[in-house]
């Protein structure tokens, strides 16, 4: 991360990432599609989730989640910048000569050479079958049914660790410390998601968050009745309710909102910790 010369009250405080370790070019254009904006609308146009707009123009980068290319070594032919996402992405290409982008790990340099098997070395970087990995091993996007793409750890960052394996199924604590079991034929890539340091960046200013889509947020308690539940009062009142509401009235802040009889309730061994 690089902190910023207090030259301008917006650098002021302001961290960025160091993009140094970067290939300088440009992405592939046929790996490359338009990104159509809502704006928080849904299909009949009207604003469903408030606070967004705007925001730079983009294109979407097509990422390989799944990796099908199966026994085929792929050479690390760039590390590129993803405007759609907060980890980094790796241009590969394979023997074949075919070009895909997929999750950059962290610790990869370019002219490395990468397989996706299901009984690779367990070398970072290298994609494999959960019964192949060794317990206490560090891994990212990982499937949640075999032949399926990977959903699990993909921010920058993020990681899941085998803890166990029994009856066909690997125990795996995630990064939020929920513990959940995922069937050994699913497959993983060994390493840890790239740029750690996302967490730790400050956007010193308001115009950064507008290029990035969102737009300003008001408290409920500063609106009038009409307007929010929490609205209303003299100066700064409380918001004169037992509980917090959104602005259509419903519970707000603790409430839960997982289904009781989701699918994959029985997948999961022990929940994620409470936010203090």
């Amino acid at each position: 991360m690089k902190k910023k010369k207090p030259t301008t009250p917006g650098q002021r405080g302001m961290v960025t990432h160091d993009y140094s370790v970067l290939t300088k070019k440009k992405p592939a254009k046929r790996l490359l599609s338009s990104l159509k904006k809502n704006a928080g609308r849904n299909k009949k146009g009207r604003i469903t989730i408030r606070h967004r707009g705007g925001g730079e123009k983009r294109q979407y980068r097509k990422i390989d989640f799944k990796q099908q290319k199966m026994d085929i070594p792929a050479k690390v032919e760039s590390i590129e910048y993803d405007p759609n996402r907060s980890s980094f992405i790796m241009s590969l290409l394979y023997k074949d000569g075919e070009r895909r982008y997929a999750l950059c790990p962290e610790n990869i340099k370019v002219g490395e050479e990468l397989i996706c098997k299901e009984n690779a070395s367990v070398k970072n970087g290298n994609r494999l079958k959960l019964k192949n990995i060794p317990v206490g091993n560090s891994i990212f996007n990982i499937a949640l049914f075999p032949g399926g793409k990977g959903k699990i750890a993909r921010s920058a960052g993020t990681y899941g660790q085998i803890l166990s394996k029994e009856g066909g199924y690997a125990n795996i604590v995630l990064s939020s410390k929920e513990i959940r079991r995922i069937p050994e034929d699913c497959y993983a890539t060994v390493g840890v998601v790239s740029n750690p340091d996302h967490k730790t960046e400050v956007l010193g200013k308001a115009g950064k968050k507008r290029h990035r889509g969102v737009r300003p947020t008001v408290r409920g308690s500063a609106m009038n009745p009409v307007d929010h539940p929490h609205g209303g009062g003299e100066g700064r009142s409380p918001i004169g309710l037992k509980h917090p509401k959104t602005p259509s009235g419903k519970p707000a802040f603790g409430v839960k909102t997982r289904k009781k009889k989701k699918f994959s309730n029985r997948f999961i061994v022990r929940r994620r910790k409470k936010r203090k």
